[in-house]
């Protein structure tokens, strides 16, 4: 399946909470305040790259069915979203990406050295921002998914390269992205009054959205185009790692020459990569990428069925559809 479009006109789902995520920008810019000048402008620019603030969003949208505090919600809000754009600082330089949605990265200003002490910081008063939640329980998760983030990272870059493994794919994304989806929706219900019970369906709404929004993003990994994506198309597969399009194009194609390096656990050599990038954006691998993505969308809405009806709910509920059907 050829360039398979993943688009959606409205997010219309943000609408009660647009005024409250230009409060958590506030926040976060905040954080910067009274240290050295250049922070700010590296917060600055990173903020300005974009991102609809899907986390953040999920966040706040549980915060308020459940009745959550505002004040705490809305620091709670900025803890989550100033981890993410620490680790987007942190990713950019492992990755050596010059530009993050056509905006010019932090890395491409400073000097390695100076990015990572960025990231540091911004780690660090993310987890204050944390600790302002006054909640032992939040502070425990927010740690928690830090060191999951990280050794994930540590994990990604040391492990076995063109290794063909759902297992090992699901783990990774976990850590890569969904353990801090998981985190935004549990810790929201956290500092709320809600049971147990409420707080184990928040944490697997959170993490099945986040499973499905990594599988697009390695979607248009593929799908996309390098103006677009500010990478070469299929830049996960040359650099290694197999993300799903790949796995379920080899489930699908194990005679194909160019995946039997993969299935190997060997890397193709250029040639072949090229052969078999191309290959996999023309199948079907793509759309049946997005169909397990909509299973763990349709299992993340399924935990909100015993939540509060009324706006919130809903707009968790189009939150979740957005996610497969995104622009990028």
């Amino acid at each position: 399946m050829e360039n398979i479009k993943l688009t959606i006109t409205s997010i219309s789902f943000l609408a009660p909470v647009q005024h409250d995520l230009q409060v958590v920008d506030s926040i976060i810019r905040a954080q910067a305040e009274g240290h050295y000048p250049g922070l700010s402008l590296a917060l600055d620019l990173i903020l300005k790259s974009g991102g609809k603030r899907i986390r953040p969003s999920v966040t706040l949208l549980v915060g308020y069915m459940l009745g959550a505090p505002r004040e705490k919600l809305l620091t709670l809000a900025a803890a989550i979203e100033l981890l993410h754009t620490a680790t987007l600082i942190h990713d950019d330089l492992i990755d050596n990406s010059l530009l993050r949605r056509g905006m010019p990265t932090i890395n491409s200003q400073w000097s390695p050295g100076a990015t990572v002490l960025t990231g540091d910081f911004f780690f660090a008063r993310a987890a204050k921002l944390a600790a302002d939640t006054d909640s032992i329980p939040v502070m425990k998760i927010f740690s928690q998914t830090l060191s999951t983030i990280v050794n994930g990272e540590i994990t990604q870059l040391f492990a076995l390269k063109c290794h063909v493994d759902r297992e090992d794919y699901f783990s990774r994304i976990y850590a890569k992205t969904a353990s801090l989806f998981e985190t935004a929706a549990m810790t929201a219900a956290l500092i709320s009054p809600a049971n147990e019970t409420t707080i184990e369906d928040m944490r697997q709404y959170g993490y099945n959205i986040g499973v499905a929004f990594q599988i697009v993003d390695d979607i248009l990994d593929f799908t996309g185009e390098q103006q677009t994506l500010g990478k070469p198309v299929g830049n996960d597969l040359q650099q290694g790692l197999v993300t799903l399009p790949a796995i379920c194009y080899a489930e699908a194609n194990p005679d194909d020459e160019d995946i039997i390096p993969l299935l190997q656990g060997r890397c193709p050599n250029p040639n072949q990569m090229q052969r078999l990038i191309d290959a996999i954006r023309k199948s079907s691998a793509p759309e049946c990428a997005l169909k397990e993505a909509e299973q763990f969308i349709e299992k993340g809405i399924s935990k909100l069925a015993n939540q509060p009806a009324g706006l919130e709910r809903n707009c968790l509920e189009d939150l979740a559809r957005f996610i497969v059907h995104r622009f990028k």
